[in-house]
């Protein structure tokens, strides 16, 4: 559209002189051609006169009619033929071939024009790029699909708190944390049960940490912070059981030997030198390697 200085301009010369170029529209009555005519006509008073178009490209007609009038970027060209394309049956690719225009421009003011026709209208009259105005979109169309997706996941775990966001009780950011701590403590909840039944499996006897949790004992966190503990000392021990039996079995050679020998001067030198423990398990390995 014209500015308002512009268009006060039309208006006083169709007052004046009359509307020399008639309004044109398609046999159904769109309007292809002089929105601005037709706006000033309104201005100054004056009737509009129509004529019909009875060719076969009224998108041509759109884009050729906008496109004469002045120098343009290819930017306001693209959006004028992204406009035009409301009125045809052709495909984007066919029009960008047709016109000339960069099918990534075209295809980018078919998507500013769809999502925001006024800031389209800023991209046709060069107020805005249509760079800058493509971004302005599609950014705004990933804060939406952000926001939509925190409502499907809100619907999905936590109906109680996707009400609340529809009440307006709490802000969608206030139920989104809720969620995530809601999640949070279940997994915390779920670990210290895992960990529970790990040492109850190991011969355990002390009350259960879900148990002392729930009862009120301890905390959630001081629970899974002592399960944790726990674990880590299990894995340890694993660890260092494991490197002994490795180093047991290295050696097991000489304890098979030790074991024919278990009643002579050789094993007697052999026991000599331990501590009381080790003469103990030594004898012990030994026997269990005889008699395996």
């Amino acid at each position: 559209m014209l500015n308002e200085e512009e268009m006060h301009d039309l208006a006083q010369s169709i007052k004046n002189e009359g509307l020399l170029k008639p309004v044109v529209l398609d046999p159904d009555g769109v309007l292809l051609d002089g929105r601005n005519r037709l706006a000033a006509c309104e201005i100054a008073g004056v009737e509009p006169h129509f004529t019909t178009y009875d060719g076969n490209d009224p998108s041509g007609l759109i884009f050729s009619a906008n496109v004469v009038r002045r120098h343009i970027s290819q930017g306001q060209r693209s959006m004028i033929l992204a406009m035009a394309r409301s009125v045809s049956e052709h495909s984007l690719r066919t029009h960008a071939k047709l016109h000339a225009i960069s099918l990534t421009r075209l295809s980018n003011a078919t998507t500013v024009l769809k999502y925001d026709p006024e800031l389209a209208e800023k991209v046709r009259v060069g107020t805005v790029r249509l760079d800058a105005a493509y971004e302005t979109v599609r950014r705004r169309k990933e804060q939406v699909a952000a926001l939509l997706a925190l409502q499907d996941r809100l619907r999905q775990h936590a109906p109680d708190l996707a009400d609340q966001v529809i009440e307006e009780s709490v802000t969608l950011e206030e139920a989104t944390a809720a969620l995530d701590q809601r999640i949070e403590e279940e997994r915390i909840r779920l670990r210290i049960e895992e960990v529970d039944a790990i040492l109850q499996a190991d011969g355990t006897t002390a009350l259960r940490l879900t148990q002392r949790a729930a009862q009120g004992e301890l905390t959630w966190q001081a629970a899974h912070q002592l399960a944790e503990q726990h674990y880590s000392r299990r894995e340890d021990a694993i660890r260092r059981t494991q490197q002994a039996l490795e180093q047991i079995a290295t050696h097991w050679a000489e304890l098979e030997e030790l074991a024919i020998r278990l009643n002579t001067p050789y094993a007697q030198q052999v026991f000599g030198s331990l501590t009381p423990t080790a003469r103990t398990i030594a004898t012990r390995l030994s026997i269990r390697g005889l008699t395996a």
